[in-house]
């Protein structure tokens, strides 16, 4: 049986996920339950190191890279020391290189399938959909991220919560980052307005999962089948597109949708270097987020968009902001009218780069 995944949310580093997951771990050893640290990331703090005393901690896989040691998750050694439950810090890490998986999220859904339960920390600016939006708040593009499946499969999410003043005077007291960081830290990532963004999207995220899990609860699986929305998502071998799909996925969360992704290659087109970087790109993301990738190879945009609505059973239509010339368009017509035109009883969105707001003025 699978073990019970229990994930501890926060919304910047500080807030007190890892003491909170020690605190549990602890509570549950006095209950008698056979716990056992997997990986702990103290980050230098005495009071988080302090509580993990008296606990198993599972000695650290070491892996040599460039000339330097690192340690990792010893995820074989956990699965064979089967612990009933097993902490594991920070979810959205990446592994060494050479490591087995490349992810420890991936580590821990082996530990959940050998029948452990594991409670376990992560930020809510490393989830993968929320990537655009934490770069466009923060100005800072987190480079570790994780799936939002990872997120929706764990039996029970838990929002630890810091308001933004409380967390800064953490920073400023050294409980969060050396002193020698705080001062660059507070001007940069740790700026009020953007803990109390984080904040928001970490309550929303947790709102909507609570929501998603009430309404699976609720619905049978027939009336699930029954108000079931598609969306499929038209995008291009440019970046900008990652920034369109993450935005449909997180439509899609809302809407309980299916999202398919479908790029149209002109018939005999070569992509150059850098659009065949950029498609793979995209598979991957829609790989992560677990998106149906569709690609076809056609003359005839708005016939295959067409095509494929009727196939996969399309409500709900996906893209950005068109960009055709004006003698095109005079020619040919507007893009966006033949294509609703050709998708009578079908929902269109457009999803403009909101990086471009400030063109409104003030």
């Amino acid at each position: 049986m699978r073990g019970r995944f229990r994930i501890l949310l926060g919304a910047a580093a500080g807030v007190g996920k890892t003491y909170r997951m020690l605190q549990e771990g602890r509570q549950a050893a006095t209950e008698g339950v056979d716990v056992v640290i997997g990986y702990l990331e103290p980050h230098d703090r005495p009071e988080t190191a302090a509580l993990a005393e008296g606990l198993e901690t599972l000695p650290r896989r070491r892996v040599e890279h460039q000339g330097v040691t690192l340690e990792e998750l010893d995820t074989e050694a956990l699965v064979r020391r089967a612990p009933e439950l097993a902490l594991i810090d920070e979810l959205a890490h990446t592994n060494a290189p050479g490591s087995v998986n490349p992810k420890r999220y991936m580590d821990i859904e082996v530990v959940l399938d050998a029948g452990v339960d594991v409670i376990s920390t992560v930020n809510v600016q490393h989830l993968e959909s929320l990537n655009d939006t934490v770069f466009e708040l923060t100005g800072v593009r987190v480079r570790e991220t994780f799936p939002d499946r990872i997120l929706d499969a764990a039996d029970e999410v838990v929002l630890v919560d810091l308001a933004p003043e409380e967390l800064q005077e953490r920073l400023r007291a050294g409980k969060v980052y050396p002193k020698s960081r705080v001062e660059t830290a507070l001007e940069n990532f740790f700026r009020t307005e953007n803990l109390g963004s984080l904040r928001q999207l970490a309550l929303r995220e947790l709102s909507e999962d609570l929501e998603a899990r009430r309404e699976t609860r609720v619905l049978d699986r027939d009336a699930q089948q029954a108000i079931l929305e598609r969306i499929l998502v038209l995008v291009t071998p440019q970046p900008s597109s990652q920034r369109l799909l993450r935005r449909a996925w997180r439509s899609a969360q809302r809407l309980g949708a299916d999202i398919d992704v479908l790029y149209v290659r002109r018939a005999g087109a070569t992509l150059p270097e850098e659009q065949t970087v950029a498609l793979a790109a995209l598979r991957r993301l829609a790989q992560i987020l677990g998106a149906h990738f569709l690609e076809e190879e056609s003359d005839d945009l708005i016939a295959t968009v067409r095509a494929t609505v009727i196939d996969r059973g399309t409500t709900y239509v996906y893209l950005g902001t068109p960009e055709r010339r004006r003698l095109e368009e005079a020619l040919h017509g507007a893009f966006l009218s033949r294509l609703i035109e050709a998708l009578p009883g079908v929902d269109l969105r457009i999803a403009a780069d909101r990086g471009r707001r400030r063109e409104l003025g003030p």
